[in-house]
């Protein structure tokens, strides 16, 4: 196992269990305890966590992993889910797309689109996502337009009211919706209420709406809603989703695409 895996294996256990000890990582990824202890040295100089007797704790009270250590959790179905996204994307449309590791997925299923290699634009993506941007801007047939606003390390994501005056100007055709929890009575969600705010105005520019969500995110709540789930028009998942659940947002009038 590379370092970069064993860091972001050793960080989800650390995000999950809140301690790990270092016997206990050791036997997790199946490495020394010699090696478990030098990366929880050195993941502690970078302030990811905080070193222990022992073993090592999550830095702070509140804790999210950062995007560029998430591993690729659900990674197969992210990748369908992003396939199935692009699919209902229009050539020549405006695109609005948050931050996160589906909609990351979505950018680059773009991206591959045949019949996107080309136009004037071929797509207009607005994102308020730096590493979406960064990915995109290399593609001369899309037209980028990124929201301004201050970055938040955790998700790539530009936040805060410098945003609002680039959103209050534009109309989207969809927006793309990465959420960490969607639930029929309590809507789509995020970690972080500035996230949330600017996720927000998206919708509320796009004229229709999809939410890109492995079924992991289904029926669950977050802290910060982003928009009611009348507000959405599609939710595209994998087929683990309970039918019970995929029901509940069918009832709501939601197309439901699994794949």
């Amino acid at each position: 196992m590379s370092r970069d895996a064993r860091w972001k294996a050793l960080l989800e256990l650390l995000v999950e269990r809140g301690r790990l000890d270092v016997e206990e990582a050791a036997a997790e990824l199946s490495v020394s305890a010699a090696t478990i202890r030098r990366d929880f040295d050195q993941l502690a100089e970078q302030q990811m966590l905080v070193r222990t007797r022992g073993g090592a704790v999550v830095h702070g009270v509140s804790y999210e992993l950062p995007l560029r250590y998430k591993t690729a959790r659900n990674a197969s179905e992210k990748e369908r889910i992003a396939k199935a996204v692009a699919a209902l994307v229009a050539p020549g449309e405006a695109v609005g797309l948050t931050g996160g590791t589906t909609t990351t997925e979505v950018a680059r299923a773009l991206a591959v689109r045949g019949d996107l290699a080309t136009g004037s634009p071929a797509l207009t993506v607005v994102t308020n996502a730096l590493n979406i941007a960064n990915e995109l801007a290399v593609r001369p047939q899309f037209k980028i337009v990124v929201t301004g606003g201050v970055a938040r390390p955790q998700s790539y994501e530009l936040i805060g009211p410098l945003a609002d005056g680039v959103l209050g100007q534009i109309t989207l055709d969809v927006a793309v919706l990465g959420v960490v929890a969607f639930d029929v009575a309590h809507g789509a969600a995020a970690n972080d209420e500035a996230e949330a705010a600017i996720n927000r105005l998206l919708c509320e520019r796009a004229g229709r709406v999809i939410v890109a969500a492995d079924s992991s995110k289904l029926g669950r709540r977050a802290f910060a809603r982003i928009c009611a789930a009348e507000a959405v028009d599609t939710l595209v998942t994998d087929a683990a989703a309970a039918p019970e659940t995929v029901r509940r947002f069918t009832e709501a009038g939601i197309s439901v695409v699994t794949v």
